[in-house]
């Protein structure tokens, strides 16, 4: 957990006077993103993305963590399975398709080999 200070505060809120698709929170996220060396910031929302990624801020998405979290061995191969066939299902989780679906299916067929 990170406090922006006032002046971060107000640095947000020009962001958000100058961006009008990002929200205060989306202006909050960059901000704090700015500061903290080597950050990544994780979002899908294309328009944070675009600024971020402009602005020299490395950016990712949910999916890039379930790749990261099973190259490291970080979560078992069963806890990544279900969390995307949860994402899938969940009609306010709006993730690529055809991505999902592709990760769905070589984890099932990792845990049928296991």
């Amino acid at each position: 957990m990170r406090t922006l200070t006032g002046p971060l505060v107000q640095r947000a809120a020009r962001r958000f006077n100058q961006h009008a698709p990002l929200t205060l929170n989306d202006c909050f996220a960059l901000v704090l993103a700015e500061e903290i060396d080597d950050c990544i910031l994780l979002t899908g929302d294309d328009p944070l993305r675009g600024i971020a990624e402009a602005s020299g801020i490395e950016v990712h998405g949910v999916l890039w963590t379930i790749d990261e979290m099973e190259a490291h061995a970080i979560a078992p191969l069963q806890v990544l399975y279900d969390a995307l066939r949860i994402f899938r299902d969940d009609d306010l989780v709006f993730l690529p398709a055809d991505e999902l679906l592709r990760r769905i299916r070589r984890l099932a067929q990792l845990l049928q080999k296991a």
